[in-house]
C-alpha cells in the first residue's frame, strides 16, 4: 500500500470525513432509470435552454470538473456515453452542495434530477439528489483522457478502458464478432462443444506446449496447442457438424501477431472437404462484417479492403514463384532450395528443414502483399502432416491458410482420414523430434484408433479470433484485442 502518496491520502482523509457524517461510500446498489445514451437519444431534438419534463435517476464515473462562480458542473461516464450533471446550493441543500463539489474525478456517483439543455446547447442533468456508490482512492493517470503509455494501457486494461474510447470499442467489438461467428455456425447447423484443455499428449498442430502436471494422478499434462484431434474424435463418433471457441496456448515467443494464450475457432464438417471450407471462410467473414460493421468493406492499417465473396484463390507453389522468382517445385530437397535462395541473393533466413524453408519463403515474400482476401492452398505434405493428399500430386495436400491485410488467420485442410497414411505422417513427424524440432507432432495412439473405426470425409477449419478482431477493429497489434495480454514481469521492455 502506498502511504507516500498525497493524492491518496487526501481522498482516503475525505473517505474518512464522509464517514464520520454518516455516509457510506460503498453502499450496495443504486435504481437507474435511464443510460446516457438513452437520454442523448430521447432528447436529440431538446431546443438550447430548454427544460424537459423527465426526471432521471443514473449511475457512472466522474471523468471531468468544473467550479464556475455558484455552480457545478460533473461530467458522468456510464456504460452507454457521458452526460453533464449541474448542481448549485439552489437544487441541493448547502451541505450536501458542499458534498457534491468534494466529489472527485473517479468516484462513482448516483444522481437523480430534471433532464434539461443548457443554453450551450449540452444535454444535462439538474442534480437534486446525489448519492456516492464507489469512492476512488486513487486518481486517474494525469493523461487518462489521452492515455498512451503502452506499459500502463497493457499493464493496467482497466484504466485503459476508462481513458481511451478505442480500447472499449475494440472490448465491444470483439464480444459482437464472437457471438456473430456463433450464430453463423449455428444457422449452418453445425453443434458447439467442448473439448479438454488439459490433455495427456498434446496434438493439432506444430507448436510447444506448456507443460503442468497432476498430484492426484501423478501424471504430466499439457494446455493444448489445438482443438483438432478431439473434434475429429467427434466426427468419428458421427457428431457430423461440430465447432469449439476456446482458449489455446502455445509456448513459442511474444509479437505484435503472437500471444502465448489465444482464442480460436474449429470446426469440422463430415463430407466436406478444403473447397467446402474456402465457401465457408470467406461466406462467414463477410457476414460477420456485415453484422458488426454494417458493411464488407473495411479499413485496415491504411487498405481499403473488401471482404465481399469469392476471395483469391492462388497456389502456395505460384505465390513464391511470383514474389520470389523461386519455383519451389524445382527445387524438393533443402540443400536445393538454400543453393537457389543463395544464388537469387534473396534475403532471407535459412531454416533447417526443407519445409520451414518454404514456410519462411512464404512470410517473407508472400504474406506481406496478399492485403485483399486471399486463400492460399495446396501446401507441401511435409509442412501438413493431419491433411489429405491431394489428388493426383502426392506432394501436396488439401491445405489453405487464409490471409487479410497481410496476415494470415487462419488453417484449413481436407482432413486425412486414412489410418495408415495417418501413422506413416506421425511417425515421421517423430523421427523429426528425434532430430532436435521440438515442435514437430507426437503420436497419438488413441487417435489412431479412433481413426480406425472410421471417419469419412471432412474438412476442418481454424480461425484465429483475436487476428480476426486485429483485422475488424484496425488494430496494428494483437495486445490491443487481448484485454490481458501476456506482458513480461513489471520494469521489463515490453
Amino acid at each position: 500500500m502506498d502511504e507516500s502518496n498525497p493524492l491518496r491520502a487526501e481522498r482516503l482523509r475525505k473517505l474518512e470525513a464522509w464517514r464520520q457524517r454518516g455516509i457510506d461510500p460503498y453502499p450496495t446498489r443504486f435504481a437507474r432509470t435511464h443510460l446516457a445514451q438513452q437520454l442523448h437519444e430521447l432528447f436529440r431534438d431538446l431546443p438550447a435552454g430548454a427544460d424537459s419534463q423527465t426526471r432521471a435517476a443514473l449511475a457512472g464515473r466522474i471523468t471531468a470538473r468544473r467550479l464556475m462562480g455558484g455552480a457545478t458542473f460533473l461530467d458522468l461516464r456510464d456504460g452507454s456515453g457521458r452526460i453533464q450533471l449541474y448542481a448549485t446550493a439552489d437544487l441541493l441543500k448547502p451541505e450536501e452542495y458542499e458534498l457534491f463539489t468534494q466529489v472527485d474525478i473517479g468516484d462513482f456517483l448516483g444522481v437523480e434530477g430534471l433532464v434539461f439543455r443548457t443554453r450551450r446547447g449540452e444535454l444535462s442533468i439538474k442534480t437534486e439528489k446525489f448519492t456516492i456508490l464507489a469512492k476512488a482512492l486513487r486518481p486517474l493517470p494525469e493523461k487518462w483522457h489521452g492515455l498512451q503509455d503502452v506499459e500502463i494501457r497493457y499493464r493496467q486494461r482497466y484504466l485503459d478502458l476508462i481513458a481511451n474510447e478505442s480500447a472499449r470499442r475494440i472490448a465491444v467489438m470483439r464480444s459482437r464478432i464472437v457471438s456473430a461467428m456463433r450464430r453463423f455456425l449455428d444457422s449452418e447447423g453445425f453443434l458447439e462443444v467442448e473439448t479438454p484443455i488439459l490433455q495427456p499428449l498434446y496434438g493439432g498442430a506444430a507448436a510447444k506446449p506448456f507443460t503442468t502436471y497432476h498430484n492426484a494422478l501423478e501424471m504430466t499434462l499439457y494446455l493444448r496447442i489445438s482443438d483438432e484431434l478431439y473434434l475429429k474424435r467427434l466426427i468419428v463418433g458421427g457428431l457430423e457438424k461440430v465447432y469449439e471457441i476456446g482458449k489455446d496456448f502455445r509456448n513459442e515467443g511474444i509479437s505484435t501477431k503472437h500471444n502465448p494464450e489465444f482464442t480460436q475457432m474449429e470446426c469440422y464438417w463430415a463430407y466436406a472437404d478444403y473447397n467446402d471450407m474456402m465457401a465457408l471462410t470467406e461466406r462467414m467473414i463477410a457476414q460477420i462484417a456485415r453484422e458488426v460493421l454494417g458493411s464488407t468493406r473495411i479499413l485496415y492499417q491504411g487498405h481499403e479492403i473488401d471482404l465481399s465473396p469469392p476471395w483469391r484463390r492462388l497456389t502456395l507453389r505460384e505465390a513464391i514463384l511470383a514474389e520470389s522468382g523461386l519455383d519451389i517445385e524445382k527445387h524438393s530437397t533443402l540443400e536445393e532450395l538454400r543453393a537457389e535462395i543463395l544464388r537469387r541473393k534473396l534475403q532471407i533466413d535459412l531454416q533447417p528443414t526443407w519445409g520451414k524453408q518454404v514456410d519462411e519463403l512464404l512470410k517473407v515474400f508472400v504474406e506481406p502483399k496478399l492485403i485483399q482476401p486471399t486463400f492460399i492452398l495446396d501446401y507441401p505434405v511435409e509442412l501438413s502432416p493431419l491433411a489429405k493428399k491431394k489428388p493426383g500430386n502426392p506432394k501436396v495436400v488439401e491445405r489453405f491458410e487464409p490471409f487479410i491485410g497481410g496476415m494470415e488467420f487462419g488453417n484449413a485442410f481436407s482432413e486425412l482420414n486414412d489410418p495408415i497414411d495417418q501413422r506413416e505422417r506421425f511417425l515421421a513427424q517423430e523421427a523429426l523430434r528425434r532430430a532436435g524440432d521440438e515442435e514437430a507432432q507426437v503420436l497419438d495412439e488413441d487417435f489412431l484408433i479412433a481413426l480406425e473405426y472410421g471417419m469419412p470425409p471432412t474438412g476442418g477449419l481454424g480461425i484465429g479470433i483475436d487476428r480476426l478482431t486485429m483485422i475488424l477493429t484496425d488494430a496494428p497489434s494483437i495486445r490491443e484485442v487481448i484485454l490481458f495480454p501476456t506482458l513480461r514481469p513489471r520494469g521489463e521492455t515490453l
